[in-house]
């Protein structure tokens, strides 16, 4: 039995007790903690402090409630999967993805007609309301059940000039490399990555739990005068993916000779 002591709020109090004895780990990653009755008892408190406690520790990240089975101490931060970020190509002038990397479809792609936003457009150099092919897949990593959302968004201008590509819009990311390549186009990509709390539809897609935030990851396929032509678009759960990269140095541009 543990008496609060403390200034602050009541419910604060508790949810410091309870932090304290997360991080000291006496209650560990992934396990259940005590019931709200448990805790009442341990701290004296009535049962809504012990449920504004829990709120507030949900709030901060650190408890899962998991409903019909209780409230989870969160992981520890140790990522699911990795995700390599790099694109191989091989002889024949195909291309690959990274080992690992070959996921699931949770659902049949969905192909459709879009346009660009304020966000999409400037990756593409594109202005708003520009006409997009886009096809939506989600995945899932068949070793971790770890989630993701694919998008690819091909501006019709590029679709158009590449055969058999705007007739099937929703092929899978390397062939859409292979056909570009094959276009006479000497492709190089880039890529952004940032973090933010997910949509209701995206928290419930990737199955994330509460205070979770997503990675969002934006790659530009460019073409020939660096011309961007597919932007692909990868949402997964922040505390269930980590990014690999593969950094190699730019050679300097030589100097011109002064005359």
């Amino acid at each position: 039995m543990t008496e609060i002591h403390r200034p602050g709020a009541l419910y604060q109090q508790v949810a410091a007790a309870i932090r304290e004895a997360i991080l000291s780990g006496e209650f560990a990653p992934d396990s259940l903690l005590p019931s709200e009755a448990q805790l009442m008892t341990r701290y004296q408190v009535s049962r809504p402090t012990v449920r504004n406690a829990i709120a507030a520790l949900r709030a901060e990240g650190l408890i899962d409630v998991r409903h019909g089975k209780g409230s989870f101490v969160r992981s520890d931060g140790q990522p699911a999967v990795t995700l390599e970020r790099r694109v191989t190509q091989v002889r024949g002038g195909g291309f690959t993805l990274p080992d690992g990397t070959e996921w699931d479809e949770v659902e049949a792609p969905s192909a459709y007609r879009s346009h660009t936003t304020k966000e999409t457009g400037p990756l593409l150099h594109l202005g708003e309301e520009e006409a997009l092919f886009c096809c939506d897949r989600l995945l899932a990593d068949p070793a971790t059940g770890t989630r993701a959302m694919h998008r690819t968004s091909i501006p019709f201008e590029v679709a158009d000039a590449i055969p058999h590509l705007a007739e099937s819009p929703d092929q899978q990311p390397v062939a859409i490399y292979g056909l570009l390549a094959g276009a006479g186009h000497k492709l190089t990509w880039s890529e952004t990555v940032h973090a933010r709390m997910p949509l209701p539809d995206e928290r419930t897609a990737l199955k994330l739990p509460d205070a979770t935030p997503l990675l969002h990851l934006a790659r530009i396929t460019h073409g020939t005068d660096d011309h961007p032509l597919l932007l692909e678009e990868l949402r997964v759960g922040a505390d269930r993916a980590e990014l690999a990269y593969r950094i190699t140095a730019d050679k300097q541009p030589a100097r011109r000779a002064r005359t």
